[in-house]
């Protein structure tokens, strides 16, 4: 009976084994679908506040006729995906980043102003799970949610829910509120894929969290012609050497294992401005003297943390 029993396990233990290996494999399948060239619109609109008192905010919509989603590393259990945005014929802005990884045990969660804390999962509860870090456009911590990608009735798509800093669209008009509680969908579709978001708006304080707005947004990427994306193309030949140096920075950043807070500005500058302004600077010596244009980096990431450690706030 327990050479029975034990079979059985071992069997049980190889069909599990084989399963994940394909669920795993509809993933890495699903997350490369988000890659291509897309005419991109995003609309977002608040629905709902508690407060009878609070007026809700104009409808929001922007859009761009190319962006371009394209895969910057991979390995077995690693995905970058980096976004360019084209304005125009010729005008490209590096735009923000995805790293997704799988059963991630590391994590920065976002607080407020401007600090991530540190917290450590434990193998058990990311199981299948993929984690994805999004990345402000000088490759700084934005947020990260985990979730199990989810291959049902033709559909694919993933949904987690975490907080983040202010959205871009609103951290320079408003302060009324200080987290974004977001509830992140990301779907592939026939015609590309879409990002889904049903955001909170919150105040956070020391007796908890208080609640001003919730808000609707629908970020639709369509797939157009890839000759609409190949000034991004060109550009990142031209650039993607210095990026790589500020992600291997950011990369020795986050291995500490210690909690992140950044100063808003150091010399009156924000700290996308000073490494786009280094970028611009460096992008040819990045090739040729990358030892020395990294130790500049890493010099200018460590005085915005550095700041806010000297005085204690970050606002």
């Amino acid at each position: 009976m327990k050479t029975k029993n034990t079979l059985a396990i071992a069997v049980a233990l190889v069909f599990s084994a084989v399963s994940m290996a394909q669920d795993k494999a509809a993933d890495v399948e699903a997350i490369k679908a988000m890659c291509g060239c897309y005419a991109i619109t995003f609309d977002y609109a608040e629905t709902f506040s508690p407060d009878t008192n609070y007026q809700l905010k104009d409808s929001y919509h922007a859009k761009a006729d190319a962006e371009w989603v394209f895969i910057e590393e991979e390995s077995e259990d690693e995905l970058v995906l980096q976004h360019l945005l084209v304005i125009g014929d010729t005008m490209v802005i590096k735009h923000w980043r995805q790293d997704w990884i799988y059963e991630n045990t590391d994590f920065h969660h976002f607080d407020k102003n401007k600090t991530w804390n540190y917290v450590a999962a434990t193998p058990e509860s990311v199981k299948g799970q993929w984690t994805q870090k999004v990345y402000q456009v000088d490759d700084s911590p934005r947020y990260e949610g985990s979730a199990s990608w989810v291959h049902v009735d033709g559909r694919h798509y993933w949904e987690s829910i975490t907080d983040a800093p202010l959205p871009r669209r609103e951290f320079t008009k408003r302060s009324d509120y200080d987290v974004m509680k977001r509830r992140n969908r990301h779907e592939i579709t026939n015609y590309g894929w879409v990002h889904e978001q049903d955001n909170e708006k919150l105040v956070r304080e020391q007796g908890g969290d208080r609640l001003i707005a919730e808000e609707k947004g629908w970020n639709k990427y369509t797939k157009v012609d890839e000759s609409k994306c190949q000034a991004a193309k060109d550009w990142w030949q031209e650039h993607k050497d210095y990026w790589a140096l500020v992600r291997a920075e950011w990369d020795a950043v986050f291995a500490q294992k210690e909690s992140l807070s950044l100063a808003s500005t150091v010399n009156d500058q924000k700290l996308f401005q000073a490494l786009f302004a280094l970028g611009d600077e460096a992008k040819e010596s990045a090739k040729k003297n990358p030892e020395a244009v990294r130790k500049e980096i890493a010099a200018t990431i460590s005085s915005f943390q550095s700041a806010a450690a000297t005085t204690g706030m970050t606002e």
